[in-house]
């Protein structure tokens, strides 16, 4: 094979038990510890050994095939942002494949379901090489996690099929029946802090817990609810987040917005990690994250505009929750005259900073001046939620 290898449990999954060496020392103490590793998460300590492909992309074929011999490949998922050889994102399709290379990884995944008499639906994963050369990884024989994302773009109920596999039912469809209809995005969402090694798993109680459903076009699997514990004897991962739309952009677009509107308190979560202009463009690899976080997560740092525009919703804030308890005010309880002020100079306090904030009444709307800037302030206000959105200027922005 020459170095670099991959070594791996052959019983594994998740990334455990996987090592990379480039030379004999490296292989050697690579064996000893992937095997320790697969042992005790797996209860068997068999390695595999291949070639390691540098800077690859991780694509997969979905496969549905049956007892009757015949199979179907339901087209690829992108699954290349990964974190500790653990996929975190997946999308169907992939900007990286041409049709050509599609059929050719497609006919290779059915040639080996067929060739090992597999029944049911299953994922042949292959990297995928700058030059669009592919090298089969290994093949999942049960339904995973990522499949959603094929369900949204083909139509397809993955889960029905499987069962009437199970049951000795033909296949429904023909090859050529297989579309490829719009994009779709899948995020899983662990109870994770994104700031330490891209994700540590954060146990606790899930204090409070509101899933997006509704923005539109969003599924939520998830097996959580509020009040739910995180423990450490399972896997940290909370949901997954799958958006679809008529292409990526919108995909994209949604997958975002609904991030925005995940609540999830009482523990840590990987959410804000996601976005980032070298995934909305397309240009990833299983390097993705180091790549663009070479010194770690460390959220997303504010242009002068977002400060601005959070300083103004925040003073916004304020002066509105003080509008609304002068309601309660002046009862034979609390004998105090409502005010009649229409505008406020505050101090609000950002980070490390405080910075002056001027604010006055419009109707139903704040005006606000930062930094000599105006910005009108429009919002619901509806001050018992996790959620406030807002228009600033005429932006619409969420806010946790």
């Amino acid at each position: 094979l020459g170095y670099p290898v991959m070594i791996k449990a052959s019983a594994g999954g998740g990334g455990k038990g996987m090592r990379i060496a480039w030379d004999d020392e490296e292989t050697r103490e690579g064996f000893r510890f992937s095997s320790q590793e697969a042992a005790s998460s797996f209860g068997d300590d068999r390695l595999l050994i291949e070639k390691f492909i540098d800077n690859p992309r991780h694509i997969e074929i979905q496969v549905c095939s049956n007892k009757h011999g015949n199979a179907l490949w339901l087209n690829e998922r992108e699954c290349s942002i990964q974190r500790r050889n653990q996929k975190v994102v997946e999308e169907a399709p992939s900007t990286f494949l041409d049709p050509e290379t599609r059929r050719a990884m497609g006919e290779q995944a059915v040639a080996l379901a067929k060739a090992v008499k597999y029944s049911s639906a299953g994922t042949v994963e292959f990297l995928v090489d700058s030059s669009k050369n592919f090298y089969f990884l290994e093949m999942n024989t049960r339904l995973q996690v990522e499949h959603p994302v094929t369900e949204c773009i083909t139509g397809l109920d993955l889960v029905q099929e499987m069962i009437r596999v199970a049951k000795g039912y033909p296949l429904r469809h023909k090859q050529a029946d297989i579309p490829i209809k719009g994009w779709a995005v899948e995020c899983r969402v662990y109870a994770e802090d994104p700031y330490k090694s891209f994700g540590l798993p954060s146990i606790g109680k899930l204090s409070q817990y509101q899933e997006p459903l509704q923005v539109p076009s969003v599924r939520v699997d998830s097996g959580v609810q509020q009040g739910s514990d995180i423990s450490i004897f399972y896997d940290p991962m909370i949901s997954k987040l799958i958006t679809y739309g008529s292409n990526r952009a919108e995909a994209l677009k949604r997958m975002e917005e609904a991030l925005d509107n995940y609540v999830i308190r009482g523990n840590c979560r990987n959410l804000g990690s996601y976005i980032h202009p070298r995934f909305i463009q397309g240009d990833i690899s299983t390097k993705f994250l180091p790549e663009v976080y070479p010194d770690g997560f460390k959220g997303h740092k504010l242009t002068d505009l977002e400060r601005r525009e959070l300083l103004a919703t925040a003073a916004s804030l304020y002066v509105a929750e003080q509008l609304r308890s002068q309601r309660f005010l002046g009862t034979p309880r609390i004998p105090i005259a409502k005010s009649k002020r229409s505008s406020w100079e505050l101090s609000v306090r950002l980070g490390d900073g405080i910075y002056p904030v001027a604010v006055s009444k419009d109707g139903s709307s704040f005006s606000v001046e930062v930094d000599g800037m105006k910005l009108n302030v429009t919002s619901e206000w509806n001050l018992a939620s996790p959620l406030l959105s807002v228009t600033v200027d005429g932006t619409q922005r969420t806010i946790q």
